[in-house]
């Protein structure tokens, strides 16, 4: 079985044992329980598809990791400028959520 959720909102397809990093999720430590409430479709042996959400459905996770992700690098030029470039990183907080169950 499998579930379609949105959070933060982006949408990510998940089934039970599975891993996905999502945005941040503050205030939740590792180890905790976090329930997906938004649940666009489930499907497995007979598909439901919500309009827009999926009436009784959830998705319970439990965070493992919350950490940064890959580092970005933006870079910036003038055309035409001598000297006139910019080099920057930035790396975003991320949180590590593994799918325990899908309810619905």
């Amino acid at each position: 079985m499998y579930a379609v959720i949105q959070t933060q909102g982006r949408q990510y397809k998940v089934a039970e044992g599975d891993t996905i990093t999502v945005d941040h999720i503050p205030g939740a430590p590792a180890g905790s329980k976090i329930t997906f409430e938004e649940v666009l479709m489930t499907g497995g042996d007979e598909s439901k598809i919500g309009t827009p959400l999926v009436e009784g459905a959830s998705v319970v996770g439990e965070i493992t990791e919350q950490g940064r992700g890959p580092k970005l690098i933006i870079f910036k030029k003038r055309r035409r400028h001598a000297n006139s470039a910019t080099t920057r990183g930035f790396r975003s907080h991320v949180t590590t959520v593994r799918i325990a169950q899908i309810n619905g």
